[in-house]
């Protein structure tokens, strides 16, 4: 069984991890820093600083990385340059706050999530425990409109493209699964599970170099957590506002699932690691996993088995 490596990072929170086209991985960390790093050597060098708070990522073919920035909205690097442009900053009407994951697609516009509504990723928790459901699927047209094409989400995180483009893919972490949104065709504007009861809580995706949709398992799943989505709305509010030291914890785990776009897992890696956990992103490349994760200051290499 092949062993986990970290790298550390000069920051905190490397939430998601994506791999640039001169094989570094790139990482956003919570004081707004875009960070590429040297897996061989180590050596981190700083991209961008938005000064906002860095979540998915998107790394496109030409060098150019798309940001989600909790903050600030949606966000995009051009290669070579070193400040940040905005994408989108609001949606109808409204600011653009948590901002999630993101993926491009061929023409240009890029699908993104927003994961709640309600509450700030200081209070990701909170939005679990209510369990109101206000994550969205957003495009950003390449005209600069922006839309909303899917609401009602259970914190919606990760986003990829079917190969073909004919539909996205969502992370809905408070409901344990992946829904499939039809972008073309005749089943256009309409949604469905296409992965339900996964073992644990997804969090961003990513499509490997193997074609797999790499799924970033942040905790498995939790009873007392579930328990509370079946209480009275009202309930869950008033639980919500507890201090976070009295709910539900997620248990320190490794744990990222390779599904094909027919909806099959292929690989399910699980690791112990006692500093390195709570994996919130993940990134393949050439039978190489990158994983990210908001509770310690490193990024973890680990071969697929």
């Amino acid at each position: 069984m092949s062993t986990l490596r970290l790298i550390p990072v000069p920051g905190s929170a490397p939430e998601d991890v994506v791999v640039l086209p001169d094989g570094r991985i790139a990482t956003g960390l919570a004081d707004g820093r875009l960070v590429a790093i040297d897996v061989g050597s180590g050596e981190a060098e700083v991209l961008a600083d938005t000064a906002g708070h860095l979540l998915g990522l998107d790394a496109r073919a030409d060098g150019s990385i798309v940001i989600c920035d909790h903050d600030r909205g949606l966000l995009l690097l051009e290669a070579g340059r070193r400040r940040a442009t905005v994408l989108a900053d609001t949606v109808d009407g409204r600011p653009l706050h948590f901002a999630s994951n993101a993926a491009t697609a061929s023409d240009g516009s890029v699908y993104f999530t927003t994961s709640s509504q309600r509450f700030t990723i200081d209070r990701w928790r909170a939005d679990l425990i209510e369990h109101s459901g206000t994550g969205r699927l957003c495009r950003r047209l390449p005209d600069g409109g922006v839309e909303v094409l899917l609401g009602g989400l259970q914190f919606a995180n990760g986003v990829v493209l079917a190969p073909d483009e004919t539909y996205a893919l969502v992370a809905e972490t408070g409901g344990a699964r992946i829904t499939r949104y039809w972008l073309t065709g005749e089943r256009a504007g309409s949604s469905e599970v296409f992965v339900y009861d996964l073992p644990g809580y997804p969090d961003n995706m990513a499509v490997g170099s193997d074609g797999l949709v790499w799924v970033a398992l942040a905790s498995p799943r939790n009873s007392v957590l579930e328990s509370m989505f079946k209480l009275p709305l009202r309930a869950r509010k008033i639980l919500a506002r507890a201090p976070e030291r009295i709910g539900p914890a997620p248990e320190e785990t490794v744990r990222v699932l390779g599904i094909g776009f027919d909806g099959t897992i292929v690989h399910d890696v699980r690791r112990d690691h006692p500093e390195f956990s709570f994996v919130t992103g993940v990134a393949e490349r050439d039978g190489v996993l990158y994983l990210g994760t908001i509770l310690h200051d490193a990024i973890g290499v680990l071969p697929v088995d």
